[in-house]
């Protein structure tokens, strides 16, 4: 009886109280703080901020100005979109610009929790509660007396309107419809809304302008307000649909049958409470002691005592409010009765699963999804058949899907981890075979440097930009497929995907250590590790060099060894060097070149258990758990990406990790709790116990390990001793224990069929010329042979052995491929111009050193840039027009002169306006000779690039280019005001 009064006493509490939205919604989170069920549809919440990074979320702690309330929100997006339908209760006269409804409001009167906000507007002193299930919110406005008092209801509010329209049903409600083009390029959501007051009075705009004795309107530009006198109370619920307004309505009638905003709270908070209650933790830190009380006192209790920090009620609160961000989202996106818009933009229904959208999947295969996995079986089932679905729609596996578009954001094909992952760890109730054609299909497409990725063995920096992050991630998910096919027996599609698994070892340059670019057959150069350019994803060098999770033997080997690889390891974590390069809002949380801020780094810190020096993983991962995150509003540090940021505080606290989702070991870290359970699914629990973290806050050092009260010794779980249920104890102190470490066995990453042979890379002074150079051509495998070609032939053993460096003195392109063994890797291509010598190019005005293509002379070293700007070649000039001088040695007579540039207007990259060419025979004394105007407006979006040519027809000696910036960017413009930039490439005179 003892154990089940416990068991209930235990199952009845309320975790709840330890989650605080607020967490993420200050520094760079991008948290919302409104009311929202787990994992739901709607999400209701405040908006203060319309622009900027920051206001992603349209919310940010540190505002004090509110415009009102919307229905959708994205919980710690880069990209901001949703707050679609904005409801603002005012008094007096209904205004319709935000700037005459918004409101101040008071950190004081906000209070926030799981399905439950509030605050209170004081230009109008209302009050505000909202609350929501899965597909419906509701409002609760404290109106003070008053015989005008308002709901606006505006659907022009946040992002571009493609149409709209709303229709008064009668006098307690509406609905209406929001069509709008953001992030999601064609996003729909229909609303239907009741009140629980008649109003007595309303009046629909256009263009802010009421149109009266109209019940329905459609527009651009449509709001509306409805009024009420002296209602006091008024609650408005609201359901919302991808499908139609009917749908809308059957969502809120099924989900919020009448107007008891306290039962509607109450059972949300319940909704929230069970998903909590899956992982259970108690004890993360020592009790407060008298010297917490009296921290300088020495025992004197005549001092004032001070509130002491409860460190552990603190971890508590930082735990469950990770658990609740990881619940926020995937979000449910069926109605009630299964219909849902698809990817294709038609109606489709789920039978017997919930279809569901944004998936930041780049972000949330690392550790939110592995998480729920674990825990939560059936809806990641669901994720499954939605991905298949959004496959049947659209012809692959989602990347980024939001709403009823796919985004393509970020880079990989990470839906394939998820599902491999989950049918690895037995959740198979999911067609396969349709999964893995699925998969397949979306690796062999021709889209993001994919073709060039299966054609070299790598994406080149020259084919495609961020391709030391796509041939990472690409290689990743090849080797995923293959586990797949190896589980599904298919021994000839493994062969082929766990080669490409090793695709990664085309981009590490084994003379520095470091993923590097490919470029032209050599690495590119000038190269510093520290440089966030567009070789990489929101990263640099030093971020990417170990994101190898699928063969991390085999990265350890290339780097040289153990030592060599904790060394690099230890060097990352410790090294003073500042980033370089581009501003990168996303690279935060900095611990050495260790950016914890954002996902790429997120396995690292684990890779120490590879190593003879585990202790080391135990000691970061517990400083990050410690300093990069708080319970503070600015407690994240970097986006919380849907979940992902949270989910590896979540999983890190709980003892383990999975570096490679795919396979079944996970990294034994350091619980940070004394008692862990873990709720599973199948009725099992697995309890994690530490005692140690109630004794001392540095007890962070593994001494010892039991798995179901026997002796473990492995640097690893198996998922399945996890799955099965048991108990998990470890014993912890303040000092590395390394002669229990070294005898534990490490965990095992290494891919060891059908090895691949690396490619071969050119070394050249340069790939343009004006006096004669040598080139050498090396392999990373030191037993492999090199052969080459000159004469554009494709090269094989038979071809000309390469043993000493070779001669360019004409334009050549030098094809070389190493084999070993009757291996050969692909076909390396490097193609060696000779410019002109009687060509002397000055720049008055000089380029960007960001934008630099290959220096001084690439206006007029033949070699042309692409459309897409970010793979080089282009010489980027800002705030000054550019200015160039080209000395042909002697007057000659020259027929025309082109000046190539390019636009990308949405990247600040503008067409010059007009183009100068004036004449010199002295270098003094110039003419204008043509002008040439741009034939391009600056409202031409898709990225092209234009000659300015001009037929000349004269003898000269110097040419002067001038090209006349567009200046600031249009009003239209997300940017508007900021100066554009002139990207030039290439100056050639005939």
């Amino acid at each position: 009886m003892s154990i089940a009064i416990c068991a209930s006493a235990q199952k009845k509490k309320d975790l709840t109280k330890y989650v605080d939205p607020f967490i993420g919604t200050g520094g760079h989170g991008h948290t919302y703080p409104g009311a929202v069920a787990p994992f739901g549809m709607m999400q209701l919440s405040p908006d203060t901020r319309l622009e900027g990074w920051d206001g992603s979320s349209g919310y940010h702690y540190a505002d004090t100005t509110v415009y009102g309330f919307s229905h959708t929100h994205l919980s710690g997006t880069g990209i901001a979109d949703y707050c679609d339908v904005l409801f603002m209760p005012t008094v007096g006269q209904p205004q319709f610009k935000n700037t005459d409804y918004r409101s101040g409001f008071s950190k004081k009167n906000e209070e926030s929790g799981p399905g439950y906000y509030k605050t209170y507007l004081n230009k109008d002193k209302i009050g505000v509660e909202l609350t929501a299930t899965t597909r419906a919110g509701m409002h609760r406005y404290d109106y003070p007396s008053a015989n005008q008092a308002n709901i606006i209801i505006d659907l022009q509010h946040r992002d571009e309107v493609l149409d709209s329209w709303i229709e008064v049903v009668n006098d307690r409600e509406i609905k209406g419809y929001r069509r709008s083009k953001s992030w999601a390029n064609d996003q729909y959501l229909y609303f239907y809304v009741k009140f629980n007051k008649s109003f007595k009075n309303y009046g629909i705009a256009l263009n802010n302008q009421v149109q009266a004795g109209k019940s329905k309107l459609q527009g651009k530009n449509i709001k509306m307000f409805v009024q009420f006198d002296n209602p006091g109370e008024v609650i408005s619920k609201v359901g919302i649909s991808s499908v139609s307004a009917d749908g809308a309505l059957k969502n809120l009638d099924a989900e919020m049958p009448d107007f008891d905003f306290k039962k509607i709270a109450k059972a949300t908070k319940a909704a929230w409470n069970t998903e909590l209650s899956k992982i259970q933790v108690e004890g993360g830190a020592p009790p407060v002691s008298h010297e917490d009380r009296y921290p300088a006192s020495n025992g004197n209790r005549t001092q004032k005592p001070v509130k002491p920090v409860d460190r552990a009620a603190e971890k508590m609160t930082i735990f469950y409010t990770a658990l609740y961000h990881c619940m926020l989202a995937p979000n449910i996106y069926n109605d009630v009765d299964g219909q849902y818009r698809g990817l294709d933009q038609k109606i489709h229904s789920a039978n017997g699963f919930n279809y569901y959208t944004v998936f930041s999947l780049w972000d949330t295969f690392r550790a939110e999804n592995p998480l729920l996995t674990m825990i939560d079986r059936k809806r990641t089932t669901d994720f499954i058949k939605s991905f298949l679905e959004m496959y049947k729609q659209g012809g692959l596996l989602p990347i980024w899907p939001l709403a009823s578009n796919e985004t393509y954001c970020m880079v990989g094909n990470h839906a394939i981890p998820v599902i491999v992952d989950a049918y690895a760890k037995g959740i198979r109730d999911f067609d396969a075979e349709l999964a893995f054609t699925a998969m397949k299909a979306s690796v062999n497409r021709n889209q993001f440097g994919l073709d060039n990725y299966r054609a070299t063995g790598l994406v080149n920096s020259d084919a495609e930009h961020e391709s030391v992050a796509k041939t990472l991630d690409y290689a990743y998910d090849d080797w995923c497929i293959a586990q797949m096919a190896k589980m599904l027996n298919k021994p000839q599609d493994y062969s082929v995907y766990i080669k490409r698994a090793q695709y990664w070892k085309n981009v590490f340059n084994t003379t520095n250590g470091f993923m590097q670019a490919r470029e032209n057959g050599s690495w590119f150069a000038p190269f510093e590790p520290t440089e966030i350019n567009n070789n990489y994803t929101e990263g640099n060098a030093w971020q990417y060099t170990f994101l190898v999770p699928q063969d991390v033997e085999g990265l350890i080997n290339a780097m040289g060894g153990r030592t060599a690889f904790e060394a690099k390891l230890d060097e990352l974590f410790s090294t003073n060097a500042k980033l370089s390069g581009r501003q990168q809002d996303d690279v935060t949380g900095l611990v050495g070149q260790y950016a914890h801020g954002n996902e790429p780094s997120h396995h690292i810190a684990y890779l120490y258990n590879f190593t003879n020096a585990a202790e080391k993983t135990q000691y970061y991962v517990n400083r990050i758990l410690q300093e990069q995150y708080s319970a503070k509003p600015d407690g994240l540090s970097g986006n919380e990406d849907c979940g992902q940021m949270s989910a590896w505080y979540v999983m890190s606290s709980l003892g383990f990790y999975n570096i490679a989702p795919g396979q079944q070991q996970m990294q034994i870290g350091i619980p940070q709790f004394e008692k862990i359970t873990i709720n599973l699914e199948n009725g099992k629990k697995f309890v994690v116990s530490n005692p140690g973290a109630t004794v001392n806050r540095n007890n962070y050092y593994l001494q010892g390990m039991t798995l179901n009260e026997g002796a473990y010794n492995k640097l690893y779980l198996n998922f399945d001793d996890i799955a099965k249920g048991g108990e998990f104890e470890v014993f912890t102190g303040r000092l590395a224990n390394k002669l229990f470490a070294q005898d534990l066995e490490k965990p095992t990453s290494k891919i060891t069929e059908e090895l691949i042979v690396p490619n071969p890379y050119t070394e050249a002074p340069s790939r343009t010329f004006k006096q004669p150079i040598s080139i050498a051509i090396k392999d990373a495998d030191s037993l492999a042979k090199v052969y080459y070609t000159l004469d554009g032939t494709t090269p094989m053993a038979a071809s000309t052995p390469y043993t000493k460096r070779i001669l360019i003195s004409e334009n050549t392109t030098v094809k070389a491929v190493a084999i070993r063994d009757g291996k050969s890797s692909f076909v390396t291509e490097s193609t060696f111009n000779r410019i002109r010598s009687d060509l002397k190019l000055t720049l008055v005005n000089k380029y960007l050193v960001n934008y630099s293509a290959q220096g001084d002379e690439s206006l007029v070293n033949g070699i042309r840039g692409k459309a897409n700007w970010r793979l080089g070649n282009w010489q980027g000039f800002q705030g000054k027009d550019l200015e160039a001088v080209i000395d042909m040695s002697q007057v000659k007579p020259v027929k025309q002169v082109t000046l190539g540039a390019l636009q990308d207007t949405r990247s600040w990259i503008v067409f010059p306006k007009t183009v100068q060419y004036w004449v010199s025979d002295d270098g003094k004394n110039y003419k204008l000779a043509a002008t040439v105007n741009t034939k391009v407006p600056v409202d031409s979006l898709e990225p092209q690039t234009q000659d300015y040519t001009a037929t000349v027809n004269l003898r000269t000696r110097y040419i002067k280019v001038i090209a006349k910036q567009y200046g600031a960017l249009p009003d239209w413009h997300e940017s508007k005001g900021s100066p554009s930039y002139i990207f030039a490439d290439e100056i050639i005179v005939e």
